[in-house]
């Protein structure tokens, strides 16, 4: 049984319907539950099992209930995607207390306390996976986002090395994906700028941007039995970018 937030489109949704084509159980949270239902729908249409929960993620108790849900539901949570997020592209100068505060809450808090309840019913079972999506901008800092983005990617970032230490010995793996630009909704403001593909694929030395499936991809190994030796890792999903720093 695997919860994927932020599911109901983009690296969340692909993730979900991944999941399900192997047989995992997709519980669909967003905070939009017509789009959610619409995954769901897909989902169960291809033969898969799938639910959808509306969750806001920036309240507490919503993060801890969709786990408390998906248990009463299933009887278990084998796997928690933090993959729900909000983009903030405004400047350290122009940045709002109120902007700031709703993107960390989203972003980290959300994910942080999900995972705290997640983590109880993993290390009872003996096994769990933990993946969380950060960005490539938690690294470098970022060209076109806003210091709250790159905060929040950042903070993830160093939640997955310490989550993964503490929870070791429980049979219980953390991990986190940050990608470079993946051709999704968060960023059609960018692909409708007639400059943007032209200068930003000369820096990605595949040429491309990412695919949701590319993300989709890299869930399923930290999940697969290939993935049992890895925890409090980071992968750069990114074309090549970071070959070079």
């Amino acid at each position: 049984v695997a919860i994927v937030t932020g599911a109901a489109r983009g690296i969340g949704k692909a993730i979900a319907c991944t999941f399900a084509a192997q047989g995992i159980v997709s519980v669909i949270a967003d905070i939009d539950l017509a789009a959610a239902r619409q995954t769901e729908s897909e989902i169960r249409a291809s033969g898969g099992e799938a639910l959808a929960i509306r969750t806001d993620l920036a309240q507490v108790a919503e993060a801890v209930a969709l786990v408390n849900e998906t248990l009463a539901r299933y009887g278990r949570v084998d796997i928690l995607v933090n993959n729900a997020g909000l983009l903030s592209n405004t400047a350290y100068d122009e940045l709002g207390e109120a902007e700031w505060d709703r993107v960390l809450d989203v972003n980290v808090r959300g994910a942080l306390f999900a995972t705290g309840e997640a983590l109880k019913a993993m290390r009872k079972q003996g096994w769990g996976r933990v993946i969380t999506i950060s960005s490539l901008a938690g690294r470098s800092g970022g060209v076109s986002v806003g210091p709250a983005y790159v905060a929040s990617k950042a903070a993830l970032i160093g939640l997955t090395r310490h989550l993964a230490r503490k929870v070791a010995g429980d049979g219980v793996t953390v991990n986190c994906i940050a990608p470079t630009y993946v051709r999704t909704e968060m960023i059609a403001h960018h692909l409708a700028r007639p400059d943007f593909l032209a200068t930003t694929l000369p820096r990605i030395p595949l040429g491309r941007l990412g695919e949701p499936l590319d993300i989709a991809g890299a869930a399923v190994l930290f999940c697969s039995p290939a993935g049992a030796f890895i925890t409090g890792q980071t992968l750069y999903i990114d074309g090549g970018i970071t070959a070079s720093q």
